[in-house]
Formats: structure tokens, sequence, C-alpha cells
């Protein structure tokens, strides 16, 4: 037998496969599919402050703004007893997966202020979360802004938070910080237990006849694997704390290559959501065929051995490979045409 485990965030999961933020855990049914497939565990959708700050703008609106023009309503107010707001929404679905799956289950945080990453952090800690991921999904379109404003945005809210909760922290980083090893480093110095690259920022288009910016999602194409592998070989081995990837991963072989490049777990999304919560598990059997035929005892010797460290050409992970591949390339007998 092949030992799959993996440890990721202080966890030992049963191999490196987690189902990452998406539809399928908003219902519990799904979540529990996606248990029954083989999930090693699952990240929960986000929790968004700005749909909570929106949800109590509109309560107030509603509830405290009934009696105006209305002199004897001004002081009846009735407030239904019965209605969950968005976050008790969230934090009882948290408690529900929590008392009925029996693998690990990682909440989700979108925050815009410092004091809604300290309150809802917590919140999410006291409601049995096992480990608690930072979506801190900041777009640097300020001109005033430097790297290092960016930079020290996203350690201030870390720093912050890891003297508030006692969970594990990891957090979704996206793939345009100018110097990723460096700014790992940056992180994990100040209490990050893990990192996952990269998280995708949907692009929104621009509608021709109407000529308004609309949102447009788009699922992961197999291509966008190769960043958050090259990045993981990268960064294994100069920094200790979980690498996790994300985006991309649609096949075995992508989580064996992520694997090999030092990821500690692979998460899977688009590639559910598109074909269905069994193709974990055909991956998983993918993955520990091949580790048996390549004979591998366990993940833990396979993950890093084909790192940036521990590659037989280091330097094809740096410049040197955008050489050979501009070289390698032959344009068809139809292009020349």
């Amino acid at each position: 037998m092949v030992d799959l485990t993996t440890n990721y965030l202080g966890l030992k999961l049963a191999h490196p496969l987690v189902p990452s933020a998406s539809p399928l855990s908003k219902d519990l049914d799904s979540a529990r599919r996606l248990e029954d497939a083989g999930a090693a565990a699952i990240v929960m959708s986000s929790l968004f402050e700005e749909k909570i700050e929106a949800e109590q703008q509109q309560m107030e609106r509603f509830f405290y703004g009934q009696g105006i023009g209305y002199g004897e309503a001004e002081s009846f107010h009735p407030v239904p007893d019965q209605i969950l707001t968005y976050q008790e929404q969230y934090l009882e679905h948290l408690q529900r997966l929590k008392s009925s799956l029996s693998i690990p289950v990682i909440a989700s945080l979108n925050g815009i202020s410092q004091g809604g990453w300290i309150e809802y952090g917590q919140a999410l800690q006291q409601a049995g979360a096992d480990a608690l991921e930072l979506n801190i999904y900041h777009l640097a379109a300020n001109a005033d802004e430097s790297s290092e404003t960016v930079e020290n945005r996203y350690l201030d809210i870390l720093r912050e938070l890891k003297s508030r909760v006692s969970l594990p922290l990891t957090l979704k980083l996206g793939p345009q910080f100018s110097s990723p090893i460096h700014f790992a480093q940056r992180l994990e110095a100040a209490g990050a237990d893990g990192i996952a690259i990269f998280n995708r920022f949907y692009q929104p288009d621009i509608d021709l006849e109407t000529l308004e910016v609309v949102p447009k999602l788009q699922l992961s194409t197999q291509a966008e694997a190769l960043l958050r592998i090259r990045w993981t070989a990268l960064l294994y081995g100069r920094v200790k704390m979980s690498l996790a990837v994300t985006g991309g991963f649609h096949h075995s072989a992508d989580v064996i290559k992520a694997l090999l490049a030092g990821a500690d777990v692979v998460h899977l999304c688009s590639v559910l959501l598109a074909q269905g919560v069994g193709k974990l598990g055909e991956i998983r059997a993918e993955l520990e065929q091949w580790l048996i035929e390549h004979e591998y005892d366990s993940v833990s010797q396979l993950k890093g051995s084909v790192s940036q460290q521990h590659a037989i050409d280091p330097s094809a992970y740096e410049r040197a490979n955008y050489i050979h591949v501009l070289d390698s390339y032959t344009p068809s007998a139809g292009v020349l045409r």
C-alpha cells in the first residue's frame, strides 16, 4: 500500500486532494458527496464582509425606516425573530458541516476592514472551523499605492488576526506580486501557517453592444496549472509553511507535477464543477497507481523531488526555460502559407 497522507496547516490529511471554495461547499448534501467521493478536506465558499454590511444597511432601511411619514408608527419597529442574517446562515452552515462530516472543514473569509477581519475571523473559530483561509481579494489599482504598501496590507491583516485567533491561517495569494518568494518569507515570519497559489482574479468584460463593463466568470483551464507548479517549485525549501496550489488542476498528471514541485495539497474546483465530484476519486486512484508504477512508497517521498533545489537542471525554472521554449517552437506549415 502506498501512503498518500500529507500534512497541511497542521492537519494530517488522508491524501493531497482538497476541493477549494466553490458552490459545492454551500450545500450540505453536495459537501457530503464530496466526502463520499474521497475529499481529504473541504474549503468553504467565502464569508464576505461586504455582503454582511449590505444586508445590515438594507435591514436598517426596511425595519427602522418603515415609520417615516407615519407619526403613529415611529415607535413601532417590529423585527422578525426568525430571520437569519447572511452571517448567521454561514456560521450555522459551518456548524452543520462540522457535525455531519468527518473530514476537516476550512472556512474562508473575505474582509474589507481591519475590524471585520478580526470580528468574523473570531466568529468562524467559535463556530468550529479547523483552519481559516484568508481570501484577501485586493486589486492594486491605486497609482499612489506602492508595492510595499500592498504587501503591508496583507501582513497587517495577518498579524492582527494571528494575535486574536488560534486557528491555522493560510493566505490565498494572487500571481501579481513583484517578488513572491520574498513576500512569502515575510508572511511566514509574520505567522502564516500556509499560502495558496494562486487566486484566480476574475476579469470583467466589455459588452460591445451596450459598452458596459460586465462581470464574466470562466472556469479554469489546464494551462493555468503551469504557473502554480513553477512557483511552488521555486518556493519549496525556501519556506517551511504549507504550500497549496489552486487553479487549473484538472488531471492526475497536473496533481503529480504539483506534488513533485513541492505542494502539500492540490485544490480542485473547476474540474469538479465541469465533470462532477466523482472525478476526485478518479484522480486519487490514478495518483496512487502512478506512485506504485514509479516505485514510490508515499506522497512524502515524492513531494518536492523536482523542486528547483532538487531538479536535474535548476535553471530550467528561471530564464533559461524562456530561451529554450522560444528556440524549440517551429511554426506549422499552414502558418507559412
